[in-house]
Order: structure tokens, then C-alpha cells, then sequence
């Protein structure tokens, strides 16, 4: 009811107690669907009344309507009367409870003695009037006691010359119009109805605006909450006119839900409507209840088939829910109004009313999807079709990234199935649908699918996924005998498009569980002739992830990463979600293109992965994708975001999920922790107790390299050879030596610098650059940096420089920071010292980019002042006064770029280098480039982090 809509109902309403006043009196009914308006505003009323009047209210209960004059008690205990009618009332009402006559009064048959007691009291109250005015004020008349009713009407016959305003509630909606007390008031010439409904939009508009209670409603300045089903606008007063329907009740309650939390809660809104619900008859509640149960998805005949009514009942309840504003179309407003009401009920009552839904739903043909909710809601299947039923919408589940909801499909089917044989084979098809959630959680059914395996009862995907999930689990004996299995069987005999060739198999393991693979010789040609690792039988995911397996295995190359970018542009999270094979095809693709050197192209496939599962439930898939993106991170040199990504991908997921591949994010943590300086914390982590079967798989190499550098910088020589080595002799015998994987035989030369022997480190050096070739500029320049220590002092500043330009192409700031500072210690050894400075400078502040404090340490160390004892300050007060063009152009001449290349960079001229530094010596009051305060590195980390390719 809109506040002005009851203002003036109660001036109509005042103007009928100034009638009565004069000796006219009248009843009004106050009707509408429950909770509309109209118990406020008979508060509102009878508080507003004057002191010249006296207000008897009463509330009616269903719970109380077969106790005899319990109203009319109400009514005469609510105010101070005056002693002889208090002591007439009291002593007729005795008289009544002692009576038996009331019990066998009815509507239509009053006996003699009650009819005394009736006029005995009525009379009371017209005495009453006789002295002031009275209100009579009854709220919810139609679940007033028998007896009660027969006094109102006694009273009400006799009102038109009495001072008597008698002002009821009902709700009409339900056939309450056709009561006989009803029929009676309407025969009466002082009888008035005024019919409220909800509130409107401007109604709901104006109570945002200032609540009736004095306490008015804003938008605070705290960030605004979002609307249901939105999250991108704050909430207006359509928000809160849809949600509530316009019901004052809910309307408040959701006004006190945006303020506490910004959203309906269930112990606000959801106890408002449930509050509206058992107030009315239990008809209401009951349809309510099938309403919530079958959502949109319920007819007319359902709905009454649920809640075990007959249709013309369940139409007059949805047009009451509809008319008080619960629900919108026989739909609730609100997901909290369908939880609330299905939470309110006994479990084994909502489990039936799931039951009988599944039942409907199923013979009404309706999705797979909607029978399973229910089957799922109910824990209950009823025959083979539900078991079928529940498997088709596990896959649809699946597909849509609703893994959660395919894992209850799945249980629910295995328990169910009474076919011995087919129970194994849902088994298998829980486990990958868990595994995606959690691969701990799906461990616990390794051991039946393990004994099932070896009685025949699986069939040979469900081997393959199997034996996929021992391996990351590191249960390798396990996972041996299914392999032998796997290698007994004969597949090919299967023509199902789902068999999987054992060359794939073998391609797989090959580059991810290398001592278990079988070896094949090279590629076979495909269909259309072109060479291929995999066989094209088979599943098509398993078949990319084999394919690109061998393409790593025989060595990342320009085709091998154009073949990896096209898996990721047909593959994605949203397709071929029903086979497990699409993780392991995403992630070899990107560990190619890394390999390949890739990273930014690898970088955006894994953004692109982040952003599709944030709509999906896919832990897993998002882990993996933190843990790859910190791998890029670390490559490219940005070991903050590197260390993040990491702790991100562990968070994802607990450790006891992440199996054998825990190596891979705590490699690449390791790595940045230790690189950023942060020793402490990476001893933290490498205290993991590192499993056999972790360095049995590749994902142990990355543990192995990142252990290996945190002895390096922690002047552990010896133990980072030996986990060097390590790396190298089994990247050998697995045959992955070509894949790039790790750069073993630069860490193994470093520590071997370390320990004084330049011939080993020389030997490796050499290894490492032929078999870099020219399709690795990573490699060859980490490689070259490292062979200039084993160099002359006269030929280091050459394979430096080189070095720098193969580190700068593929982006790695980490390897130019190391590579300028050693090129600036060269130039210092031959006497070199304003190169050396500008060097100096240079590195100092790619270090700074990456965040590789024993890099900056050791410069400060080895140059004191950046810009040296007689200009360490100089010049910094004139910073302020150059234009943001003679900043940029300063700044990089800073890091010791020439006037040419700045030009390059800037996209200017050189004479307009020159003009610029002109001017900014004279502000700064400097006289030459290596005066220039370095102070001024900072413009370029904050507004360029430029690709540095001056040298």
C-alpha cells in the first residue's frame, strides 16, 4: 500500500470514528491478501486515535479458534473500563466458559442460552459506547472464535445509533467472502470494505524514501551492494519492487537485508515470506511448498498432484501468492524464497516431495537435467530409467561445467545400480568427475577401479583414465599392472570411435611418465599424408595430447608451436568436457609453446583459460593454469607475478591433490622466491617431502632445477651440481633432452664456475649451444653470458653483448639483468669505468623490474653510488621542472641508451635526443649523460616497463 494510499484510508477511517462520535455507527473490513498493508494500517489507526476514545483491539489466531469467546476476552482485557462493566463482563464471560450451550452453537443453530450470553455482552459494549466512543479494532477476523463472531454481530445489528466503530481485517481471498459472518456484515447499512493490495512501484518508491518508522532509506557511501542476478548496477526501487512484489513485510525485511549484507538473506526476506505464508491457511503453505519444489517447471495439474490438492484449490492459491506479491507468475521472486521454504521442511518430507517430482517430471518427458535435480534432491532412485536418467545428465552436467552436480548424478547412479557389471564403469565416470573438483577426493576409488580392472570389468577408456589418475596419485605399482593391461588388450579388434590406440598411450607417457613409456619410431603418415606421432584412431583428445607429446619429445620448433596454437584455439574448457583428455591435450599444447619460447602467446592462452572458468566449476583446470602462468612469469623475469601465480595455484587446490604435479607451481615458487631474494621462504617450501614418483615424472625436473639454483644462491655448490646432474641424467634417459624442458646444463656450468673448474663448465657450455641451434635465443644467450666467464677478459664484452640481444628477443629480464651486470664488471676489469657506469646503471634498473634484490645488492656492493661520490645528489632538485618529454628522454639515458636508440624507442629524431638533453642538463645543472641523477630510472618503470634493446 503506498504510503499515500494510507493516509488516506485513515482519514476515511477518521472521518467514520467523527460520525460515530455523533451517534452513527459503522464496521469496516479491511481485505486483501495477507500482509498487503492492512494490519499496519489498523495500528496505524487505533494509535492515532484521541484520548476521548476508547480502543479494544484483539488479534485472531487459527491456532485459537476453538477457544470460546477468546476475541471478545481480547477485546475487553485491552483497555481500563470502568469498574461496573468491567465486573458485568467479566461475570457473563464465567458464564460462558461454564456453559455448554456454546458447544453446541453453530451459525446456523444458536441455543437459547447462548443467545442470552450473546446479548448479555453485546449490551455490555453498548453500555460501554453509551459513556465515549469505542473502537473495536480486530485483526485477521476470519480465524475469530464461533462465539466471538456471534457477539460481533450482535453489536454489529445495533451499530447504526450506537458510538461504536468496530474496524476488522480479513483476508478474502480464499472464500472467506462467502462465510456467513461475512454474508451478515454485508447486509448491514453501515458496513464499509476497503480493499489494499500491494504496494506500487512509487509506493515501494516513497517508502525508500522515508520509512513510515522515521528511519529513512539511502545508498550509503559504502560501495553499493548489487541486485540479485546483476552484480554490475546498485539497487533501485524496481530492485526492490521486483523482489518483493510490492509486499510491505517483504519490502521492509529486504530494506534491512541491503543494509546488513546488500542482498536478500534467508533470516530476513526469506523468514518475512515464510512469515506470510503460515499466517494464511495451510492450503497456502502446502501449494507454496510445490511451487518451490517444481519452479517454473509446474503445471496446474502437477502442482495439485504434489501437494495433494485438487486444481481449482491450487489456481485460488497461486492467484493469492500472485495478488500479495510472493511470486510473479506462480514463479517465486527470489532464490531465497525457494530456499527457505525447502529448508524450513524435515528432511525426509522434502526428500518425498523431490521424489514425487522426479516421478512427474519423468512422465511428463521432461529434460534429463530436471528429473535428476529432483532425483538427486530426493537421494532415492526408482528403477533403471532413473539410473539412466542420472548418467545423461552427469555428461549434459559435465559439458555445462557443472562438475559438482555431474559428481551428484554419478553417486547417486552407483549406488543405485543394481547391474554388477555396470557399477565399475559409473565408478570410473565419478572418479574423473571428482577428480576435476578435487583429485584427492576421487582417490578413494582407485582401489575398487584397480580390482575391477583386474577382474575385466572395465572397459579400455576407462583403463586409460585410470591409469592416468595412479600416475598423478604416484601409486606406480598400481599403475604398472594397468598398464600391462592396457598393453595385453586388443583394441584394435574394438571399432568403437572411443578406443584409443596403445601408440598414443605410449606418446603420452612418454612425455609425462617417461620410465613407463614405450618407445616408437618417429611419425607415421596421417590420413591425408602428412607425418604424425599419434595414430588419428581413438579418442580425438587423447590423439592431440599424444601428438603433441611427440613433438615435444623430438624437440619444440616453429611447426611444433604452430601445431601446439591451433590444439588451444580447437580446444577449450567448454568443449569435449566428457573426455579427461582435454586437460592433459591444454596443457602439453602450452608447455610447447613455452618450450618453444612462446611466452606471451602461452600467456594469453592461460588468461583465456582463467577467464572461461570463472564461470565453470573447474579447480583443477584453473590450478594447472596458475601453475603455467608462473612458469611464463618466471621465464619472462617477472618473479613477483611469478611467486603469486604459484601461491595462487597451490591455494586452488590442497597439496594432497596435487599428486606428483605439485612439482610443477612449487618449482616455479622455489625459482622466484629465491631469485627475489627471499631465502627464508623458499626453504619453507622445498621442507615439502618430495615423493619418489614425483621425480619419476617430468614434474620433478622442475622441483630438481628449482632446488638446484636455491644451493646456488644459498653457496650450496655442491648439492645444486649434483641436482643439476640429476636433471640432466634423466632428462637423457627419457629421452627428453631435446624438449627443452629444463635449461640443466647452464646450472650445472654455473655450479661447476662456483666450484673453479671453467673446463666442465666450458664442456657443458658448449653442449648447451649445439644443441640450442638459432630457434632458442633463450638458451644459447644463458649460455653465452655464462661461456664469457670462461672467457678472456678481452672477449667477454663481445659474447656479452651478444648474450643481451638473444636474452632481450625472447623477453627474459631476469637473464639481461645477470647478463649487464656481468658485462658491466667486464668493462670495469678493462678500465672501462664510464661504460661500466652506464652499464652499471642499466642493469640496476632491469633488476629492479624483476624484482631481483641480490642483483641490486650485489651492484650497490660493487659500484657504491649509482652515480658516483662527487654527483651522488646532484641534479635531483631540478627533477620537478622537466617536461614529461625531457623525463622520458632522460630516463633512458639513464639506463645508458644512446641518442639513436632513444630516438628509436621514442619515435623521434635524433637532433630532437640531442635538443632534449640540452635542456635537461641545464635544468638539472649537470654537464654531461653520467651526472645524470638516477633517480630518474623510476619514469620508466612507472610509465613504460619498456622491452629493453639498447645496448
Amino acid at each position: 500500500m503506498h504510503l499515500v494510499e494510507r493516509d488516506e484510508h485513515v482519514r476515511y477511517l477518521d472521518g467514520l470514528l467523527d460520525e460515530c462520535r455523533g451517534r452513527r455507527g459503522h464496521v469496516v473490513v479491511l481485505d486483501g491478501p495477507v500482509t498487503t498493508g492492512k494490519t499496519e494500517l489498523l495500528r496505524v489507526f487505533t494509535e492515532r486515535a484521541s484520548s476521548d476514545v476508547v480502543v479494544l483491539r484483539a488479534t485472531c489466531s487459527r491456532a485459537e479458534r476453538t477457544l470460546p469467546f477468546g476475541v471478545l476476552t481480547q477485546l475487553l482485557h485491552s483497555a481500563s473500563l470502568p469498574l461496573d462493566i468491567a465486573d458485568r463482563a467479566s461475570q457473563l464471560l464465567k458464564e460462558g466458559a461454564a456453559s455448554d450451550a456454546l458447544s453446541r452453537t453453530h451459525h446456523d443453530t444458536v441455543e437459547p442460552e447462548a443467545v442470552q450470553i450473546f446479548q448479555g455482552l453485546g449490551v455490555v459494549l453498548l453500555d460501554l459506547a453509551a459513556e465515549s466512543p469505542v473502537l473495536i479494532a480486530v485483526d485477521d477476523v476470519q480465524h475469530a472464535d464461533e462465539s466471538s463472531l456471534h457477539c460481533l454481530l450482535h453489536i454489529v445489528r445495533r451499530i447504526g445509533s450506537a458510538r461504536i466503530l468496530a474496524v476488522l481485517t480479513e483476508d478474502a481471498e480464499l472464500g472467506a467472502q462467502h462465510s456467513p459472518f461475512r454474508a451478515e456484515l454485508r447486509r448491514q447499512s453501515q458496513f464499509h470494505r476497503l480493499r489494499l493490495a500491494p504496494l506500487t512501484r512509487a509506493g515501494v518508491a516513497e517508502v525508500l524514501r522515508g520509512r513510515p518508522a522515521g528511519r529513512s532509506f539511502e545508498l550509503e557511501d559504502k560501495a553499493p551492494p548489487q541486485p540479485p542476478g546483476d552484480g554490475t548496477d546498485p539497487w533501485d526501487a524496481d530492485d526492490f519492487f521486483r523482489i518483493s512484489g510490492g509486499n510491505p513485510l517483504l519490502l521492509h525485511a529486504l530494506i534491512e537485508d541491503h543494509h546488513i549484507a546488500g542482498e536478500a538473506r534467508a533470516q530476513g526476506y526469506g523468514l518475512a515470506l515464510l512469515n506470510c505464508l503460515y499466517r494464511d491457511k495451510p492450503a497456502i503453505a502446502h501449494v507454496a511448498r510445490a511451487v518451490a519444489v517444481l519452479d517454473e517447471e509446474g503445471t496446474v495439474k502437477e502442482l495439485a498432484q504434489l501437494a495433494g490438492a485438487d486444481t481449482e484449490a491450487v489456481g485460488r492459491a497461486l492467484h493469492h501468492m500472485d495478488a500479495a506479491g510472493l511470486t510473479d507468475n506462480g514463479v517465486f521472486r527470489h532464490p531465497v524464497a525457494r530456499s527457505t521454504i525447502l529448508d524450513g521442511l524435515q528432511a525426509p518430507d522434502r526428500a518425498a516431495l523431490h521424489r514425487r517430482a522426479a516421478q512427474l517430471m519423468h512422465a511428463r518427458g521432461a529434460s534429463a537435467m530436471t528429473v535428476a535435480h529432483h532425483l538427486v534432491e530426493s537421494r532415492h532412485t526408482q528403477g533403471p530409467w532413473a539410473v539412466r536418467v542420472l548418467l545423461e545428465a552427469a555428461d549434459q552436467a559435465l559439458l555445462g561445467g557443472r562438475a559438482r552436480l555431474a559428481t551428484d548424478c554419478l553417486a547417486l547412479a552407483h549406488r543405485s545400480c543394481g547391474d554388477e557389471q555396470e557399477r565399475p564403469g559409473i565408478r570410473a565416470r565419478l572418479a574423473q568427475a571428482e577428480w576435476e573438483l578435487n583429485p584427492a577426493a576421487a582417490a578413494r576409488h582407485l582401489t575398487p577401479l584397480t580390482a575391477a580392472a583386474g577382474t575385466g570389468q572395465l572397459g579400455h577408456c576407462d583403463l586409460l583414465v585410470l591409469l592416468r589418475h595412479l600416475l598423478w596419485h604416484g601409486r606406480r605399482g598400481e599403475a604398472e599392472t594397468v598398464l600391462e593391461r592396457i598393453r595385453g588388450a586388443r583394441p584394435d579388434t574394438d571399432r568403437t570411435p572411443q578406443t584409443a590406440p596403445k601408440r598414443n598411450t605410449e606418446l603420452w607417457l612418454a612425455a609425462t611418465h617417461p620410465q613407463l613409456a614405450r618407445r616408437h619410431q618417429g611419425p607415421v603418415p596421417a590420413d591425408d599424408g602428412t607425418p604424425t606421432f599419434a595414430d588419428p584412431r581413438g579418442d580425438p583428445w587423447l590423439r592431440s595430447a599424444a601428438e603433441l607429446a611427440g613433438l615435444l619429445t623430438h624437440g619444440p620448433g616453429e611447426p611444433t608451436a604452430d601445431r601446439a596454437e591451433r590444439v588451444l584455439d580447437g580446444l577449450g574448457l567448454g568443449l569435449g568436457r566428457t573426455s579427461p583428455w582435454t586437460e592433459e591435450a591444454v596443457q602439453l599444447a602450452l608447455l610447447v609453446l613455452i618450450c618453444a619460447g612462446r611466452l606471451r602467446s602461452a600467456a594469453e592462452q592461460c588468461e583465456n583459460l582463467l577467464a572461461e572458468a570463472g564461470s565453470r566449476e573447474a579447480p583443477v583446470w584453473v590450478a594447472m593454469a596458475y601453475a603455467t602462468r608462473a612458469e611464463i612469469d618466471v621465464r619472462q623475469g617477472d618473479l613477483a607475478a611469478g611467486a603469486e601465480h604459484a601461491r595462487q595455484a597451490l591455494t586452488q587446490l590442497p597439496p594432497q591433490a596435487w599428486g606428483v604435479a605439485i612439482g610443477f607451481p612449487l618449482g616455479s615458487l622455489v625459482l622466484a622466491l629465491t631469485r627475489m631474494g627471499h631465502y627464508e621462504e623458499a626453504a619453507k617450501h622445498l621442507t615439502f617431502s618430495a615423493t619418489d614418483a614425483m621425480f619419476q615424472s617430468r614434474y620433478g625436473l622442475h622441483y630438481l632445477h628449482a632446488r638446484g639454483h636455491y644451493y646456488l644462491a644459498t653457496d650450496h655448490p655442491h648439492a645444486a651440481l649434483a641436482d643439476f646432474i640429476s636433471c640432466g641424467e634423466l632428462l637423457r634417459t627419457w629421452g627428453l633432452d631435446a624438449a627443452a624442458l629444463i635449461p640443466w646444463r647452464t646450472g650445472a656450468a654455473e655450479a661447476w664456475l662456483r666450484l673453479g673448474n671453467r673446463d666442465q663448465a666450458r664442456r657443458l657450455l658448449h653442449d648447451q649451444l649445439a644443441g640450442a641451434g638459432t630457434d632458442r635465443p633463450r638458451a644459447r644467450g644463458s649460455a653465452l653470458r655464462l661461456l664469457a666467464a670462461t672467457s678472456p677478459a678481452a672477449r667477454r664484452p663481445e659474447l656479452l653483448t651478444e648474450a643481451l640481444d638473444l636474452l632481450e628477443d625472447c623477453g627474459d629480464r631476469y637473464e639481461q639483468a645477470r647478463a649487464l651486470v656481468d658485462l658491466s664488471r667486464s668493462h670495469h676489469e678493462l678500465e672501462e669505468y664510464r661504460r661500466a657506469r652506464m652499464v652499471s646503471r642499466r642493469a640496476w634498473h632491469v633488476a629492479n623490474l624483476c624484482d631481483a634484490r641480490p642483483l641490486t645488492k650485489e651492484l650497490l656492493a660493487t659500484t657504491g653510488d649509482l652515480n658516483g661520490p662527487d654527483t651522488a645528489s646532484a641534479g635531483i632538485d631540478g627533477i620537478p621542472s622537466l617536461t614529461g618529454s625531457e623525463r622520458r628522454v632522460a630516463s633512458l639515458a639513464v639506463m645508458g641508451c644512446t641518442n639513436r636508440e632513444i630516438a628509436s624507442k621514442l619515435h623521434i629524431t635524433a637532433s630532437t635526443v640531442e635538443q632534449h638533453l640540452t635542456r635537461v642538463y641545464r635544468k638539472l645543472k649537470v654537464k654531461r649523460r653520467k651526472d645524470l641523477p638516477v633517480d630518474l630510472r623510476s619514469d620508466v618503470v612507472k610509465t613504460e616497463r619498456v622491452q629493453l634493446d639498447c645496448g
